[in-house]
Formats: C-alpha cells, sequence, structure tokens
C-alpha cells in the first residue's frame, strides 16, 4: 500500500497518472475536466470508452475493479474512490 492512504486515498502522482488516462481516453485536455464534472454529460463519454477506461485503470494501476463500479465512475472523485477501494482489497 505505498501509494494509497487510507486517510487520504489515493497520492498526488497517482491521480495524475488517472487523470491523464482519463483525458486521453476521452480525447480532452487536462483542464477541460475536474474533479466533479461529469465524464457523459459534459465530456461526452459512452459505454464503450467507459469500458476502455475500466480496462486502462486496471492495467496501470494494477487493480481488479468490477464492471458494476462502472456506475460509480461518472466523474474524477467517483474513479478515484473506486480505484482507492479496489487497491485496498
Amino acid at each position: 500500500m505505498t501509494n494509497v492512504s487510507l486517510t487520504n486515498g489515493l497520492d498526488a502522482a497517482r491521480k495524475q497518472e488517472i487523470k491523464e488516462i482519463i483525458c486521453d481516453i476521452l480525447e480532452i485536455d487536462e483542464d477541460e475536466v475536474t474533479e466533479t464534472s461529469l465524464f457523459k454529460e459534459e465530456h461526452d463519454a459512452d459505454s464503450l470508452r467507459a469500458i476502455e477506461i475500466l480496462a486502462a485503470l486496471e492495467r496501470t494501476q494494477k487493480v481488479t475493479i468490477d464492471q458494476s463500479e462502472l456506475s460509480r465512475m461518472v466523474n474524477l472523485e467517483g474513479v478515484y474512490a473506486v480505484v482507492t477501494e479496489a487497491a485496498q482489497s
């Protein structure tokens, strides 16, 4: 658990890496996304891109994320929470 703190979630470097992955998949600039901006409504994400994000996170973050978690992964805050929980299990 070197990159995950139970009280602080993900460290800044890991959050930045996740943000870069998501921005790359959604084909948007990093300054266009905030922790609370909605991927589908504000950034035109669809279900295929959501699956791409999930797969990329599993690969790069070395975690396993159940597809049922996609409903929580609507913005960066949700993604950070899901990745934090997956890393702790």
